[in-house]
């Protein structure tokens, strides 16, 4: 599986940002530690679980599983018979055994430039006792679910281990899905309150939170789930001292004059305005508010190993959204270890992952990880376009950024802009560049390595998913040679094998479904409230596997490279989205009787959705149309999900037995003749006429 030495053909090697990995020096190394982590996993993994406070000691084997769906039930037990506190790991021990107390944990940059703050591990362990506080007295108690629905501040971190501190799950929602997205997700976790803000901007554009939330907490009493509180962070609106009454708008957190005025290119300044926030005295209570009264210690729940940590819903290929379950003691190792060993982490960096905190990359890399190491973190509220294209690498060497992971996503939409914006700035600080959400192709990889870090910095291309906790194929940063586009090899613990549509295992260069023959203590408990999917979903195609529902291409030199998904996903922007989901959206329009959605190629999203209608009888499709249903898939789902292009289908290619060949209609959004074999098509004709109706502009 690794080979029994790097390649010294068509890699790249770690140029003198890092001349060595103070954890894993080099490649013989790396392969030693790896054939450790698998030939003996529980005394690797013993290993590394000495560096964490437990409140008890596990009993028996260290990690305990059944992948086989043919032997029993699916279940992988990490450390049974452990306790301890999350919270407690990444704060307490940080600020009272490690003395970093007066160390920045987090730089925050808002979206405005010159909107900043820092705050250290003391301030932060203060913070989330008192929120913790907050929560104990607004009744949740260990197990249950709270939903947080906010912006990249630091109030969200404070929520998130304000939640683990007092063993309640949280259930975080991006900030940029519908009412209809957080409703069903409050649904479906049964979430006792909500967190959420007045609003934020994202660049130019106003985000009012407060009216998406109360939409959806309206529609969650629509279905007979009144959700009886809410507590609200005044982040855009001007602080009084006052209580807010009915129907007025109450105070911020911070007043900042930057927040509420842009230059405008003829220099003269406007005012922005600042949302008007509904207010419901019966359900809405205001952070500052509860805060102010309480008390800055609280002691931590301790918790078994297996104890729910968080649950983050992730597409499904159904339409309905899964709601991944992770665990406390296996998440944090693995997500402490990776960020350490995969970023190379020195206790003087600065990181910045560019993710939003409401994804998986946000949760691992940007709060647990870092914070478990005691690292200093730069978190983002902005965009990097916004006030121009160099935001980036301003706010890089304004903090002194040593690791900078990011999206390939961003990083080819800044390529359009070429270097000059880059080379603006003079980025010698930086030592690791990242990339995280989906594939990079060699194109955007070049530029990233050669224009952003000049050749001097390695790119760690990482590949793992919200199911998986975290990096699961990925280099090592001057450790593993480096080929543009391959996630690399396997991190410590993680056995993959790439199987054909029989089932059986592939040898050598190959390509074919990527699986996982055993767990790594950060994978995935179940799909909450619903094991069975949980089990149909990961486990039942091949048996004795977990399925990654991706495909993969293992090269001569034993590279992985992940090809793209294998279901009826799509990957857009770096997020995953249902191809049933988006469907699903446009049917509930009156006008459309069927519709279809697949991927088209895109240059900068990496894919787009292209989607094909039929029409009801007597409805003819026209711009305004369009228009709706675009509207009707981001009010249900999300900006997010969007359709790029909508096509007028009368008739849809489908098989004798009425199944929509999504294959074909994939050929077709891509301008591609060679449509393969059509022998189970059931109306050929419908073929020609669908290539005649493309959508202009989708060459």
């Amino acid at each position: 599986m690794i080979p029994d030495k790097a390649p010294k053909e068509d890699v790249f090697h770690a140029g003198g940002a890092l001349k060595k990995n103070a954890h894993v020096p080099n490649f013989e190394n790396y392969k030693e530690l790896y054939l450790k982590s698998i030939e003996n996993p529980d005394e690797f993994w013993s290993d590394i679980a000495k560096d964490f406070y437990w409140k008890s000691k596990h009993t028996g084997q260290f990690l305990d599983y059944n992948f086989d769906v043919t032997k029993g039930e699916i279940y992988i037990k990490c450390m049974e018979g452990a306790t301890t506190n999350i919270c407690y790991n990444v704060l307490d021990r940080n600020v009272h055994e490690r003395k970093l107390g007066d160390k920045v944990a987090f730089y925050w940059e808002g979206n405005e430039p010159g909107d900043v703050m820092k705050v250290t591990y003391r301030e932060l362990l203060q913070q989330v006792c008192q929120f913790a506080n907050v929560l104990k007295s607004q009744g949740v108690k260990k197990g249950d679910r709270v939903s947080i629905y906010m912006p990249m501040v630091v109030e969200l971190v404070v929520a998130m281990l304000a939640c683990v501190r007092i063993g309640a799950v949280h259930s975080i929602v991006f900030a940029g899905f519908s009412a209809e997205s957080l409703c069903d997700r409050i649904l479906n976790s049964q979430c006792s309150l909500l967190i959420t803000a007045d609003g934020f901007y994202r660049g130019d554009k106003l985000i009012n939170l407060k009216v998406i939330a109360d939409d959806a907490l309206q529609k969650c009493r629509d279905r007979s789930f009144p959700v009886q509180r809410c507590i609200m962070l005044k982040h855009l609106s001007k602080e009084v001292e006052a209580a807010p009454l009915v129907s007025q708008s109450p105070p911020a957190k911070r007043t900042c004059p930057d927040l509420q005025q842009e230059k405008q290119k003829d220099g003269v300044k406007k005012i922005r305005p600042v949302p008007q926030v509904p207010w419901n005295p019966e359900v809405d209570q205001c952070w500052r508010s509860l805060l102010s009264g309480a008390s800055d210690e609280c002691e931590p729940e301790w918790c078994d190993s297996e104890d729910p940590l968080f649950i983050l819903y992730t597409s499904g290929s159904t339409g309905k959204p899964k709601g991944v379950l992770h665990t406390v003691s296996g998440y944090m190792l693995y997500v402490a270890t990776t960020f350490k060993l995969v970023f190379d982490y020195q206790p003087d960096d600065v990181y910045w992952c560019t993710a939003d905190i409401g994804w998986i990359t946000g949760h691992s890399y940007i709060t647990y990880g870092p914070l478990a190491n005691g690292a200093t973190s730069v978190l983002f509220e902005g965009l990097p376009t916004y006030p121009d294209v160099s935001r980036m690498w301003e706010i890089v060497d304004k903090y002194q950024v040593t690791k900078f992971y990011t999206a390939p996503t961003a990083i080819r939409l800044l390529m359009k802009y070429g270097s000059e914006p880059v080379q603006k700035y003079n980025r010698e600080s930086l030592k690791v560049l990242g990339t995280v959400g989906e594939p990079i192709n060699p194109e955007a990889w070049q530029w990233y390595y050669s224009v952003v870090g000049e050749k001097r910095c390695p790119v760690v291309d990482t590949f793992w998913q919200t199911e998986t906790g975290g990096h699961v194929l990925t280099p090592l940063p001057a450790a593993t040679p480096m080929k543009p586009g391959s996630a690399t090899f396997p991190f410590f613990g993680v056995v993959p094998a790439i199987l054909n549509e029989s089932g059986e295992e592939l040898e050598g260069p190959c390509e074919g479904y990527l699986v996982f023959k055993q767990p790594w203590p950060g994978v995935m408990r179940t799909v909450y409230g619903n094991h069975q999917r949980f089990e149909t979903t990961y486990f039942k195609k091949f048996p004795g596997y977990y399925v990654s529902g991706d495909g993969c291409r293992r090269d001569k030199d034993g590279y992985y490279w992940i090809t793209g998904r294998m279901d009826d996903m799509l990957n857009v922007s770096g997020h995953l989205l249902s191809t049933a989901e988006v469907e699903s959206a446009l049917g509930e329009h009156a006008a459309v009787a069927e519709a279809a959605v697949v991927s088209r190629l895109h240059p900068v999203k990496g894919e787009s959705l292209y989607c094909f209608v039929t029409l009801t009888d007597g409805v003819g499709f026209n711009r305004t149309l369009e228009a709706e249903l675009k509207k009707q898939v981001r009010e249900k789902i999300g900006a997010i999900a969007t359709p790029d292009f909508i096509q007028n289908a009368p008739s849809l290619p489908k098989t004798r037995s009425g199944k929509i060949m999504r294959r074909v209609l994939r050929k077709i959004a891509r301008n591609e003749r060679d449509l393969g074999d059509l022998s189970t098509l059931a109306d050929s004709s419908v073929i020609e006429q669908l290539f005649l109706n493309r959508c202009c502009g989708a060459v």
